[in-house]
């Protein structure tokens, strides 16, 4: 049955069905920009679940999973950190990430306005992750450009980076013949990097032209919010899954692919005594799924009230490991070849070296593949002392599969350095590159959403003009980002990496989850989420909210805070007179300023706080016209059956009427709940009671 038309109003005019409602959420404070955000009608919604959906995956599959998770399963214990990281999913991931999608969805907020609704004190916890999305994507940007850089040389052949370059005298570049002509290339001719971080060189003009392309792409991708990011997800998303399946199934026709993988799964279970294997892992699932940057809560602060956000937290999450371990099988195939390609070209140089010698060998050296890896192998490691006397070395598989595969060293050099051996390698190096920009790109959208939506949902003026704010937002990264193309650019990319973004999101989600589940409760917020689904989550989800999450949480900070402490960080630099890598210490400037950007990311929670208090004390949260954040604390949840009806948050107090009812609740949309204000009420003080 349909509503009849309120009376009019004071100038005669009847009010629609739709306008009756805003009128009565503005007169809550819940329909602007600003507000708790029960219904916004004017608000932005996903064109399809689909569109949803991929751009959860697009944000949380990023360049880790295909550059850090396959080298963390190497290094820790192959099949026993697999084990290790699902399990670690389970209990902290999966739920953390269900609790930020349950509350983006649930308040229709980004995470400043989720927050803040829960309680004003906590609003700090929103301006925090704002922060750290900001410095992130100030380096992830230029990771990008490198992208694009390589992607645009991939269209010459020969590959730029297959040989060294020849000097007027006919020979080759010496450091490119010391190292590599993928690392030369890299090094010098895309970075043209310094010895150290201390040497800061002039800017690199191409690395600036890269960025300033990266970031004119994420602009016009943004500049209309969801509606334009969200069609460019159906190719940014869905586009690297092609690319990864193309090289796996070229990957696994390679010789030396099933070396590369069974040297990736071995398990290892000892490897679980050690701390720093946990710690690891824990890492990886808080990264891989992009909690604390505030880009999971306002993606789905766009989805209506009903969608099922348990079954999106499942599916994401088991998606993005899926994508792991598929990358994992991509890179480690590939990189079998490579190592087993150069282990053996090493065996051809020492057979050489062997028939000039009397040393007599069971195999026969005019034939060198004939000779197995582990064959050559065992009778070196026999005769070690004769041979290496003849400038006759050890060719080891596993010791070519330990070079170079973690981040950009992988992606840039050792990966490319593989294709560059493929029949069509500048083809195959199209494809790698396009697909790197891609999940680069859907993650760079994810993050700046974690910027835009929550300063557009609570500062009326930026929602007024969200292109404006879209594209000054992009211009401003971009100048501050010219810091990273200068020659020791790469440096301070590793540095941001490594620091500037690790230990503040880990304090956001802590804050995060005792929020939720001591300030708030957690019986209520599964109360809530029970309200908005029609079915209520599992219990389970209390005690691990309340106890596992949290004390994780925690041990991690602990632990990352003792190796900071204990451990001088450190770096990897590249020294151009001897041609290879050595880690290096910053120096006391550059730990000043890692220490200025962890301060400046965590300092609005304690602030939130402080500001919270002040202005409850001083009673000007009136004044200031600020009444949405005190008004909201007052009102409390009532319970509908209505599906359609959108949920919000329980708040910190409650006051009942007299009849027992909730006398300061926002009633659900869509039934007879609401009459005409009399005249005196509208006149009075207290307007928010309906």
């Amino acid at each position: 049955m349909e509503k009849a038309p309120l009376p009019p109003d004071e100038n005669g005019t009847s009010m629609t069905d739709e306008q009756s409602e805003v009128q009565l959420l503005e007169a809550n404070g819940d329909v602007s920009p600003g507000g708790g955000g029960a219904a916004d009608l004017s608000r932005d919604a996903w064109s399809s679940k689909v569109q949803y959906l991929l751009a959860q995956v697009g944000f949380s599959v990023g360049l880790g999973n295909v550059w850090r998770f396959p080298y963390l399963c190497h290094q820790n214990g192959g099949g026993a950190f697999l084990l290790l990281y699902v399990l670690l999913l389970v209990v902290v991931g999966i739920p953390l990430f269900f609790l930020e999608l349950a509350a983006g969805q649930c308040i229709r907020q980004g995470s400043i306005g989720v927050w803040k609704h829960i309680s004003p004190k906590l609003a700090g916890i929103g301006y925090s992750s704002c922060v750290v999305c900001f410095f992130v994507a100030l380096y992830y940007n230029v990771i990008i450009g490198w992208s694009l850089f390589y992607l645009g040389s991939s269209f010459q052949y020969p590959l730029p980076w297959e040989q060294c370059p020849q000097l007027s005298n006919n020979k080759t570049v010496k450091e490119c013949e010391d190292s590599s002509p993928t690392t030369y290339f890299w090094f010098r001719k895309a970075l043209d990097i310094t010895d150290s971080i201390d040497e800061t060189g002039e800017f690199n003009k191409l690395m600036i032209a890269c960025l300033l392309a990266a970031w004119a792409i994420v602009c016009l991708a943004m500049i209309k919010g969801i509606k334009s990011s969200g069609k460019v997800m159906y190719f940014s998303s869905l586009f690297p899954y092609v690319v990864l399946l193309c090289f796996l199934i070229r990957g696994m026709l390679l010789d030396g692919a099933s070396e590369g993988i069974a040297y990736m799964f071995y398990p290892k279970l000892s490897i679980w005594r050690e701390v720093q294997v946990w710690r690891q892992a824990a890492t990886q699932v808080f990264f891989a799924l992009g909690l604390g940057f505030g880009s999971i809560i306002a993606y789905s602060s766009y989805n209506p009230p009903n969608n099922n956000c348990h079954r999106d937290a499942l599916m994401v999450s088991f998606i993005n490991f899926f994508t792991s371990v598929l990358a994992s099988l991509v890179v480690f195939a590939v990189l079998g070849f490579r190592a087993k390609t150069i282990a053996m070209e090493c065996v051809s140089r020492n057979l050489a070296l062997l028939s000039s010698t009397n040393v007599m060998a069971p195999f026969n050296v005019s034939d060198p593949s004939s000779v197995s890896l582990q064959g050559y192998s065992q009778w070196f490691q026999h005769h070690r002392s004769n041979l290496t006397e003849k400038n006759i070395t050890d060719c080891s598989l596993e010791a070519e599969m330990n070079k170079g595969v973690e981040g950009t060293g992988l992606a840039f050099i050792a990966f490319t350095e593989a294709m560059s051996l493929f029949p069509a390698s500048p083809f195959w190096s199209t494809l790698f590159f396009l697909m790197l920009l891609n999940l680069g790109l859907s993650t760079m959208f994810g993050t700046m959403q974690g910027i835009l939506t929550p300063l557009i949902d609570n500062f009326k003026t930026l929602s007024r003009h969200k292109t404006l704010l879209t594209v000054c937002s992009c211009a401003v990264g971009f100048v501050i980002g010219l810091v990273f193309t200068q020659r020791c650019g790469n440096y301070f990319v590793t540095m941001f990496d490594d620091y500037s973004a690790t230990l503040p999101l880990i304090i956001v989600v802590i804050f995060e989850t005792f929020s939720v589940s001591w300030v708030y409760g957690a019986d209520r917020f599964l109360d809530d989420i029970k309200a908005m689904l029609q079915w209520r989550p599992p219990v389970l989800y209390k005690y691990l909210w309340q106890y596992v999450c949290l004390l994780a949480m925690i041990g991690l900070l602990g632990s990352s805070l003792l190796r900071m402490f204990f451990k001088r960080p450190t770096y990897t630099a590249w020294n151009q007179t001897t041609a290879s890598e050595m880690n290096l210490e910053y120096p006391d400037w550059a730990l000043a300023v890692l220490s200025v950007l962890i301060v400046i990311a965590t300092l609005p929670v304690p602030m939130g706080y402080i500001h919270s208090l002040l202005k409850t004390r001083m009673g000007r949260g009136l004044e200031r016209g600020n009444e949405q954040d005190v008004e909201r604390e007052q009102y409390t949840k009532c319970n509908s059956d209505d599906p359609e009806s959108t949920p919000a948050l329980t708040p910190l107090e409650e006051h009942d009427g007299e009849d027992g009812t909730c006398r300061n609740s926002v009633l659900p949309l869509g039934v007879d709940n609401y009459r005409p204000l009399p005249q005196e009420a509208e006149d009075g003080e207290d307007t928010t009671r309906v």
